[in-house]
């Protein structure tokens, strides 16, 4: 089984046990992150000891076929002392290393092969982990930006706005009432200078209190 395939089992079961819970879809985007992580890390350490493999059968070739050549040097000097049998023997020997090389030669291109599959997974799940990482990032800052709108719509529609607009409404209205009686005193008579600008006074103060109290009031609805 491919290590995608097998991610893919280890992802699906989880998320499926995730979804019959219930769990929040940002929640399973962290565990897919993390399932593949935990899947490159170990894609990793097989990789390491695949070369360490390699390594180590590299080096086990190359002193075997050092021992090929002493033992062809063995029987050439066998051959140069008239001991034909010890130069059988010696080229015996170095059969046998040649076939032995041989089989490790092959276990050598297969490991290969291996580090280079490994290789190619270990860059298309990089690649796959570095996409979900920026799509988690998306949906993070999707979500931040549509929470705060409903907060907004939220407020917007608070009853207590409405309450405090109301109030407004209300308040204006008793102001209103104020002014009609202060006038209603001025009906029938001339107003002297001095009531004039002491109307004007009058206004500016009730029109500075109208704000502050139209300040209090919104600030409590924003509470």
């Amino acid at each position: 089984m491919g290590i995608f395939s097998r991610l893919n089992d280890i992802v699906n079961s989880n998320i499926n046990v995730m979804l019959d819970k219930a769990e929040d879809p940002e929640k399973i985007i962290r565990l897919v992150i993390q399932e593949m992580e935990d899947t490159l890390v170990e894609v990793r350490t097989d990789a390491a000891r695949t070369i360490a493999d390699k390594k180590k059968l590299r080096r086990k070739i190359d002193l075997m076929v050092r021992e090929t050549t002493e033992w062809e040097r063995k029987a050439e000097l066998a051959i140069s002392k008239a001991r034909e049998d010890l130069a059988r023997a010696a080229l015996t020997e170095k059969h046998n290393i040649e076939r032995d090389c041989e089989i490790l030669e092959t276990d050598l291109q297969e490991l290969e092969l291996h580090l280079s599959k490994l290789n190619e997974d270990i860059g298309h799940l990089q690649q796959k982990l570095d996409d979900a990482k920026n799509r988690h990032k998306a949906m993070i800052l999707k979500h931040d930006t549509v929470a705060s709108r409903l907060r907004t719509r939220s407020k917007l529609h608070d009853d207590r706005i409405n309450d405090a607009l109301g109030r407004f409404e209300g308040i204006e209205e008793k102001i209103d009432q104020m002014e009609g009686k202060v006038d209603a005193f001025d009906l029938g008579r001339e107003q002297s200078l001095k009531d004039q600008f002491a109307e004007l006074e009058s206004a500016d103060v009730i029109d500075d209190e109208l704000e502050k109290l139209k300040a209090r009031l919104k600030s409590k609805s924003d509470e």
